[in-house]
């Protein structure tokens, strides 16, 4: 099947890849990499590249699309871009200039998905998306207490269309997402492959995903790696995975998530990894009194 045809509807009638480009650089000298990778990732089928305000290098990924729309590899209209809305603008004054000045940088007229990054108030981002300036608005680190809260919301104008969040073998979050399911929003997972992608989050105790030893057995059995496994199990759970990577070789194989399929009784083995471990506690926020993750999901 060809994967930049894999596409999951939103609620608001908009498309969103199944498989999406993280861009996320943790270095100042990584934001080179970034506009080199995301260009290698366009090139190699991947047409959902996932930034933010926060990511620091907005202008780089701007740059990488842009010169694959200039080259020809793509229309504009091909890209699925996500940016997000950092916790500094939340006041709802801030959220349309913030949301312009990436655009600014990225050289872009608008964005495909405005994210909220931490839980917050969704009425500045409907008048963005009423603008034409977000095709889509929804959330991301939400629990269901908050997305709840937004559901029940009086005068609610858009339903947010997704809710990103970490979600990999040892958070697989199926509550969360029975939940956003049951309420026509799509569960937009990063961390997907776990320590490899927080390195400035993880101590020796932490334990490395890809080295489960039942991971790593199915991966034997379907002859791929287990990163492969990993994210062909949240494709086949209905969730919209975000990977990154600055290797050209990962960044290939990447794509060859939609190559193979998971059995059902592997998928369930899998489930059963679940140890409700996060990767991103984001303890920096854990003081504000809407952190998300106090509650059980």
């Amino acid at each position: 099947m060809n994967s930049k045809a894999q596409k999951m509807e939103l609620n608001d009638g908009h498309s969103i890849p199944v498989l999406g480009f993280g861009t996320y650089a943790t270095e100042e000298h990584l934001k080179k990499k970034s506009m080199d990778s995301t260009k290698i990732a366009i090139d190699v089928g991947f047409r959902h590249i996932d930034c933010s305000h926060f990511y620091q290098n907005e202008e780089e990924v701007g740059q990488a699309i842009r010169s694959k729309i200039e080259d020809g590899t793509v229309k504009r209209e091909d890209i699925f871009y996500t940016s997000k809305l950092w916790s500094t603008s939340h006041r709802p004054e801030l959220v349309r200039p913030s949301l312009e000045s990436s655009l600014r940088k990225l050289n872009l007229d608008y964005v495909d998905l405005y994210l909220i990054h931490f839980p917050v108030s969704l009425k500045a981002m409907e008048k963005c998306k009423d603008a034409g300036l977000a095709k889509s608005i929804g959330v991301s680190n939400f629990n269901r207490r908050q997305l709840e809260m937004i559901l029940n919301k009086q005068g609610l104008k858009y339903k947010p269309v997704c809710n990103q969040v970490e979600c990999h073998l040892y958070l697989n979050q199926s509550k969360l997402l029975d939940y956003c399911k049951m309420n026509d929003i799509i569960l937009v997972a990063y961390g997907a492959l776990g320590t490899q992608r927080y390195k400035t989050c993880v101590n020796e105790d932490t334990p490395v995903l890809l080295d489960d030893p039942v991971l790593c057995a199915i991966a034997r059995k379907y002859k791929q790696t287990p990163a492969l496994i990993a994210l062909r199990y949240q494709l086949q759970r209905g969730i919209v995975v975000l990977v990154k990577s600055f290797n050209e070789e990962r960044i290939r194989e990447n794509m060859q998530v939609f190559d193979f399929q998971l059995a059902s009784d592997h998928m369930k083995i899998l489930d059963g990894l679940n140890r409700n471990f996060r990767y991103f506690p984001a303890d920096m926020f854990n003081a504000h009194p809407s952190f998300p993750f106090f509650d059980e999901y």
